[in-house]
């Protein structure tokens, strides 16, 4: 047989695109368009319904840059459609194949009902099936003109991130508002040849399927009628029905499909448009649902739920009708997919809580599973909180994009840095966004990592990142994927059937053990570091006014707990960790609108912790310490002077005259508590830090060491920092002024000024205070450089085999050698509130209150000693998506603590970034909670969510190792349970003797529910 495949493709393609394409819409007849150009932000269905609106022609443009335009369409159903299948089909001049960035639309009825969405790839609305003639079409279509961020695909900066800078000038030309015939059989045609020609592209050639396909294929177009394309489309899929009707191989792959819209909660448009993003995709979620029986559609992310239920209660109760159907699956049990890395133990657990929570109250359901496809990395803490959280599974998708490494597994056990295990999947179709493509499935079969172990994979199905979803075409193409020979077999089905199914076949799937860190997108733990800083603040916020809170609760008469306000507040800032917000690769208008909103919940946070310590009562001047731990340590009175403070754990005590034993001496650039003693070098670095207990140097060379880098990755510039960044850089050696600027016996500072680049500034005030041996750098800088990195070197004399990084709950160890590529593709790595590295006997701690990136290395010095570096980035200059990304003003503070165990470490890291309150009051209440014995960590204090009045304590072990410990209270205790994450009981705590003995493995997170008598 002669070879002409290359004739019959072609002869396909061109039959296929030019001809059949054109024919699924049989008929058209234009709709009668007005339209209203709203003014400002969105606008009410109602304020829109009873606006003036403008005749309004095709071609015409519309739409300015963030702007809201209304059209109403009408028109009739001609007589002669009478018993066809009539949609109107709309295009607002859609550019490009993706739905979520561009412009989109949401079709009402005059009386206010969504009906449907539209986008580029969803164009038509449903009519009637049959049609009856001279029915009358009347519709509202709110449609958003979002500008494409990515025309230029990341290669130039563009001012449309922000309303404030994107103009005024029309993105869009109208081009369709019809009424349309859709000819079913050219409809399935259409799809009978997607899927075979899909399928013959990805046989290989020696395969005698692709061959049988081919020929089908040419003998189809010999039955097609070019001039009657409708007229013959029976014929041609009768020609084509025995290749479709052949089914898979009995091996065949499973692919588990469900239907699913990545919709992220902000990124290249702002949380405004979110809303109502998700308001058009879950429009057509539930329209394609009562289309087609047999769909599932997965959806996480609670907040968007609540968004809907708030403003579009017609698509709510579509939503809980879609749930009691089992058609729609609320998954994943999180408030937002919030960033994998960053987020607090403390806002881990909360994200865990309140998406659950939210689950369980409005549909009755549980959800088994975490789902968190698009993160960048993900955490040693997350199976641990998983399965605390009643989760028995765990998604994900993004470590498919290392650059360097191929994770080994596609379903596997993931065991956390406390040893819990939860069963995790890594679909090996390696996207969230599957279409059943020939590609994707082929690539699915090629890519799964578990053969011979296992035999299904997880494929979830529609357009996302900006919205879109399942559309009839891909549900069409999996109906036909279903049992054919050549290819994976395709089943919808519920994540959790597929999850239970995957480990029931294979239970004993390899263990991959520590975090699950991605090759790429480092430089989300660093860019928008204003963001990055408003989260860790309001962390810490959050704690403080929920322990002042419970105290108050517990200790002054008429003091209600603010539930709703707390909550309200929470729910804030777990909205702003999601997984573009928090990592600081949203558009300008994003990180703009989320410093302002940081400010308010500080400022919100401020007053009611400030109205907690109020209502104990005033009379005094008393120190609050929020930390966990015991402080002895100089604090800033109300007038800004220094004095010193001895303060119980989680607990207050009177500012009184106490006096450190050696006071701080200052002399030329030398500062001294007896402790350490610190000297600054001429050009501003740090030329000794001698640890006087230990009685050795620190430092192998110059410490604070600010280094300066180019900065421009290969692609994607807020995310990612490529590993040529430290080719390039120039070392920050001249300062324009070092001047003392404190004597004081309590504090001894001095003050580097630098000037550098564009006009950039940095100013740090490094200080040393009586009794401690910690080192602060406190920083501001005026920030106007592009495309660098700046980072602050610690080159510490220590050879440490390994460097540990505080994360939630705990810290992780990784190797500060490059032996292998898994570890050298670790050059830069996140981290929260401290770095410790140490060789046996000897510890050194970096310590910060705001930022995440850092890297660690290792080098051995010509006398044969060792040098651990660790340094911190401390701020970027991406232009991508925002152009002014991080310029401006930061200010900072970050701390060198020598001498220190991983004990000394923990709790200094609470230390710098709880400060303790100074503040009027009357009373001296005992601590809420006190523990007795080391290791034993307090995370949080509050009053039970139920309002009960129980009190509700969450502590762990932070040491790494066992620990032992008796909770004391401060109030009478009548009884204590071990609960889960949602504060449900698991069973009762031991009380003894008034307190209630814990025993912890290393890293155990342990949640306690105290009855109060």
């Amino acid at each position: 047989m002669h070879d002409e495949r290359t004739r019959i493709e072609e002869r396909v393609q061109r039959a296929h695109d030019q001809r059949i394409k054109p024919a699924i819409y049989a008929a058209t007849v234009p709709l009668e368009v007005e339209a209203w150009q709203a003014p400002g932000e969105p606008v009410s269905f109602e304020e829109a319904s009873a606006a003036r609106y403008e005749p309004f022609a095709m071609n015409t443009p519309w739409g300015p840059p963030w702007g809201t335009t209304w059209f109403r369409m009408r028109g009739q159903v001609p007589a002669e459609w009478a018993g066809r299948r009539v949609e109107t089909v709309i295009d607002l001049g859609f550019v490009g194949d993706w739905p979520g960035n561009q412009a989109e639309a949401l079709v009402h009825l005059v009386d206010g009902r969504p009906l449907k969405a539209v986008n580029p790839l969803n164009q038509y609305v449903p009519v009637a099936n049959p049609a009856v003639g001279g029915e009358q079409i009347d519709y509202l279509v709110e449609a958003a003109s979002n500008p494409d961020i990515l025309k230029d695909n990341f290669s130039r900066t563009t001012p449309m991130g922000d309303k404030l800078t994107a103009g005024s000038a029309p993105l869009y030309t109208f081009q369709r508002a019809d009424l349309a015939i859709l000819d079913e059989e050219v409809f399935h045609l259409d799809l009978d040849l997607q899927v075979l020609r899909g399928l013959m592209a990805h046989l290989p050639d020696h395969e005698p399927r692709r061959h049988e396909i081919l020929h089908a294929l040419d003998r189809a177009m010999d039955a097609l009628d070019l001039d009657d394309v409708s007229g013959s489309a029976a014929a041609v899929r009768e020609v084509l029905a025995p290749v479709l009707a052949r089914p898979a191989h009995a091996s065949a792959h499973t692919v588990s499909g469900v239907g699913h819209a990545h919709i992220d909660s902000a990124w290249l448009w702002p949380i405004r448009e979110t809303k109502r993003k998700t308001s058009r995709t879950f429009s057509n979620v539930t329209a394609l649902a009562d289309e087609y029986e047999d769909f599932i559609f997965a959806c996480s992310q609670a907040q968007q739920y609540e968004w809907v239920r708030d403003n579009y209660p017609h698509v709510w109760a579509r939503i809980q009708e879609s749930v009691k159907k089992g058609q729609w699956a609320p998954v994943g049990g999180m408030w937002v997919e919030a960033d994998g890395n960053l987020p607090g133990g403390e806002a881990m657990a909360r994200q865990l809580i309140h998406g659950k929570r939210f689950f369980i109250e409005h549909f009755g359901i549980e959800t088994k599973g975490v789902w968190l496809p698009d993160s960048f990395g993900y955490t040693a803490a997350y199976p641990q909180l998983a399965k605390l959280a009643g989760n028995e599974w765990f998604l994900t998708q993004k470590i498919s994009w290392n650059q360097t490494n191929k994770f080994p597994h596609h379903t596997f056990w993931w065991e956390g840095i406390d040893g819990t295990r939860i069963y995790t999947h890594f679909p090996p179709v390696d996207t969230y966004n599957a279409r059943f493509s020939g590609e994707e499935m082929d690539r699915a079969v090629r890519n799964y990592s578990e053969k011979g172990g296992g035999t299904r994979s997880l494929a979830p199905f529609g357009w996302g990142d900006g919205g879109g979803g399942p559309t009839r075409e891909i549900m069409e193409r999996a109906r036909r994927l279903a049992d054919l020979e050549g290819s994976p077999k395709v089943v919808i089905e519920h994540p959790d059937d597929f999850f239970a199914q995957a480990r029931a076949e294979y239970p004993d799937a390899p263990v991959w053990v520590g975090e699950l860190y991605l090759e790429l997108h480092r430089a989300t733990y660093t860019s928008q570091a204003r963001t990055k800083q408003g989260n860790r603040r309001s962390e810490h916020k959050l704690r403080e006014a929920e322990l002042w809170a419970t105290t108050a609760a517990l200790h002054a008469p008429g003091y209600a707990y603010p539930y709703e306000k707390l909550d309200r507040l929470w729910k804030t800032v777990l909205l702003h960790q999601f997984h573009d917000i928090l990592p600081g690769s949203s558009i300008a208008w994003v990180h703009r609108e989320a410093e302002a909103e940081y400010a308010r919940v500080a400022e919100e946070l401020e007053a009611l912790t400030a109205e907690a310590v109020a209502a104990l009562g005033a009379g005094s001047t008393r120190v609050f310490n929020t930390s966990p731990y015991d402080r002895s340590e100089v604090v800033r009175t109300s007038a800004g002077t220094p004095a010193f403070a001895e303060v119980p754990a989680n607990g207050s005590a009177p500012l009184t005259d106490a006096r450190p034993a050696q006071p701080v001496t200052v002399s030329g650039r030398v500062l001294d508590n007896g402790l350490v003693r610190v000297t600054v070098a001429e050009d501003g670095t740090l030329e000794s830090v001698l640890d006087l207990r230990a009685g050795r140097e620190v430092l192998a060379s110059a410490g604070n060491l600010l280094r300066l880098h180019t900065d421009l990755p290969n692609y994607w510039d807020a995310w990612d920092i490529d590993s040529h960044y430290r080719n390039r850089y120039t070392d920050l050696l001249e300062a324009s002024a070092i001047e003392v600027v404190s004597e004081d016996p309590l504090e001894g500072a001095i003050r580097v000024t630098r000037s550098f680049g564009k006009g950039s500034k940095i100013t740090q005030t490094i200080s040393v205070r009586a009794d401690s041996p910690r080192i602060d750098f406190a920083t501001e800088i005026d920030w106007h450089e592009a495309e660098k990195i700046l980072k602050a070197a610690f080159p510490v004399d220590v050879r440490a085999a390994h460097s540990s990084a505080e994360i939630q709950f705990g810290h992780v160890q990784r190797p500060t050698h490059t032996n292998t590529t898994w570890e050298s593709a670790r050059f830069e790595v996140s981290g929260h509130r401290w770095v410790h590295i140490a060789e046996p006997g000897y510890g050194v701690a970096v310590l910060n209150d705001s930022t995440y990136g850092h890297d660690v290395s290792r080098t051995v010095r010509e006398d044969g000693g060792t040098t651990t570096t660790v340094r911190l980035s401390l701020v970027r200059a991406p232009r991508i998506p925002d152009p002014e990304a991080d310029q401006g003003k930061h200010r900072f503070t970050y701390s060198l603590l020598p001498g220190a165990s991983i004990d000394e470490t923990v709790a200094e890291g609470y230390s710098l970034n709880l400060p303790l309150r100074v503040a009027d009051a009357a009373g001296a209440p005992e601590p809420v909670v006190s523990v007795d014995g080391q290791g034993v960590t307090v995370e949080a204090v509050k009053l039970a969510d139920d309002a009960s009045g129980d009190v509700v304590v969450r502590l762990y072990e932070s040491g790494g190792g066992r620990a032992q410990g008796v909770l004391r209270t401060g109030f009478p205790l009548a009884g204590a349970q071990v609960t889960d994450l949602l504060e449900r009981p698991l069973e009762d705590a031991a009380v003894e003797d008034g307190g209630v003995r814990v025993s912890l493995r290393p890293f155990q997170v342990l949640t306690l529910r105290l009855r109060r008598g």
